[in-house]
């Protein structure tokens, strides 16, 4: 199920840091963040992941209602697994456990960190497939490629180790103003 897009991949450079928030989770979670992979391929993209991939954006993006850390837990960058409410990477964790239990690696769902057009730090979930790497977003519903959203995206997780952090280069022209 290949779209045969230019840049289907994201290009990841080197080691970089880990967001607080994740820090303090996998410090909650090290399960969760311990998670080494001896071989980061990604799986094929078959009819049936792609539509598991729909079917738990939609679930996720519809059951969950949005709700800051401030609003929830009275403290910034609290990532958790929400029940009701959540923000952006309570979407992502969500998300991602969710495929995990379908049977996804780990080294395929990562959790990433981008810029909306108005400047904003957002997370999305990458989905890496044989060949593209696809993106669920809790403001969007319809699952993109990652060349074709309008994000700025600056790190995600390590394909390698669950608990580390990996820069993108992101060199595209994107439509709309980055600050």
């Amino acid at each position: 199920m290949s779209f045969g897009l230019d840049n289907d991949r994201m290009v990841v450079l080197g080691r970089t840091s880990q967001p607080i928030g994740h820090f303090n989770y996998c410090r909650e979670n090290p399960n969760d963040c311990a998670s080494n992979a001896a071989s980061p391929l990604a799986p094929e993209l078959t009819r049936k992941k792609w539509m598991q991939m729909i079917d738990i954006n939609h679930h996720a993006n519809s059951s969950v209602s949005p709700a800051t850390d401030i609003e929830q837990y009275s403290r910034e960058e609290y990532w958790t697994l929400p029940k009701k409410y959540g923000d952006c990477e309570d979407y992502v964790l969500l998300k991602r456990q969710l495929l995990i239990d379908k049977g996804w690696p780990v080294s395929s769902l990562l959790v990433t960190v981008v810029l909306q057009t108005s400047g904003e730090g957002h997370a999305v979930l990458t989905v890496r497939t044989k060949d593209s790497d696809y993106i669920l977003d809790n403001l969007n519903g319809k699952i993109l490629p990652w060349n074709k959203t309008e994000y700025r995206y600056l790190k995600r997780q390590s394909t390698m180790h669950s608990g580390r952090w990996t820069d993108i280069e992101d060199n595209r022209d994107i439509v709309g103003s980055i600050k």
